[in-house]
């Protein structure tokens, strides 16, 4: 059975034609939650919260071909809504903050990890995904979003502009920029 005749069972109240569509879709609400929180349980939160969304407003998708696209829009949205509450939560007195930015040091293991980047089989040290991790948490969040949903999961272009509802131009740019600033910010492991 194609998505949009799951879709559209699922919107004359079949579970479990949804249910389908859960199980379609899981890995990557997950994926894509996780990428932009940085925490598995985070992630798992917000992909289940973002399927009741979508079963609850169901009703309010013309399209049935559209799911995909349409779901990933509610992740995304979601996901950054907790990333803002959870900034919120976390904001401390700025000596915290003070005296955690004196504890950052300059990368160590440099040519361990160039050596790592020419043989792409092996795991990436510790220091390289933390920095990663970090670069990626600086880009604005529209680009980010845009790497990680065309880059990473590998989604096309037309669908990464319909979930940030932007221009297929505007993701290719948003694309183009995160790759150049990461490069940029991730520049002492690279030599």
């Amino acid at each position: 059975m194609d998505e949009a005749l799951r879709v559209r069972r699922a919107q004359d109240g079949d579970r479990d034609a949804f249910a389908d569509l859960v199980r379609l879709y899981q890995r990557r609400t997950v994926s894509v939650a996780y990428r932009l929180l940085g925490n598995i349980d985070d992630a798992t939160d917000v992909s289940q919260d973002a399927f009741v969304r979508a079963y609850r407003s169901l009703g309010q998708l013309d399209d049935p071909s559209r799911f995909g696209g349409w779901l990933m829009r509610v992740v995304t949205n979601l996901s950054l809504n907790y990333r803002r509450s959870r900034k919120l939560r976390a904001a401390g007195p700025i000596d915290d903050v003070l005296a955690t930015s004196n504890e950052v040091r300059s990368p160590s293991g440099v040519k361990r990890v160039s050596a790592a980047m020419e043989d792409p089989s092996a795991p990436l040290p510790a220091e390289l995904s933390v920095a990663i991790s970090k670069a990626m948490e600086q880009l604005p969040d529209k680009q980010r979003l845009a790497l990680i949903l065309f880059s990473v999961e590998g989604m096309p272009q037309k669908e990464v502009a319909e979930v940030l509802e932007c221009s297929i131009e505007l993701v290719k740019w948003n694309v183009f920029q995160a790759r150049k600033k990461l490069k940029d910010l991730l520049e002492p492991f690279l030599t």
